[in-house]
């Protein structure tokens, strides 16, 4: 398959698939007039990396940590070297969860006192929730 029906298949753009074969995380084929191909292990790796982008790895450690993946894609076994970096990772999302579950938490409040619901009054949370631009509440 070519680089835009890879890019279809797995929501992930053109450019970020090149960028994903510059770092060497990647590595299509080439066909004689210089296009790309790639084959159904190529959508599940795009998927892997992706996933690992989603845990905050940068393209180095994902790097590292794609040739530890197995054939079937449920077992991972990283080199000792990754576990202090994985862990780094597992904290920051469970950072990340606990304050988008105290956010969820108030804001429900909120909403419920404005629809009359609820008469407690809403928390102050224990720490700044952090705000995006465009999101005053």
């Amino acid at each position: 398959m070519r680089i835009g029906e890879l890019a279809e298949r797995t929501g992930v753009s053109v450019r970020s698939l090149r960028y994903y074969e510059a770092e060497g995380l990647l590595s299509p084929d080439r066909c004689v007039n210089g296009y790309r191909t790639f084959t159904e292990d190529d959508v599940a790796r795009v998927l892997q990396i992706q996933l690992f982008y989603s845990a905050g790895l940068c393209s180095g450690k994902i790097a590292e940590l794609l040739p530890c993946v197995s054939g079937d894609d449920t077992h991972l076994v990283p080199s000792p070297g990754m576990t202090d970096e994985l862990e780094i990772a597992k904290t920051r999302i469970q950072n990340q969860i606990s304050l988008l579950t105290s956010s969820l938490s108030v804001l429900e409040r909120v909403l419920a006192a404005a629809k009359g619901t609820d008469t407690a009054e809403v928390p102050v949370p224990s720490r700044p929730v952090r705000r995006h631009r465009g999101m005053h509440v």
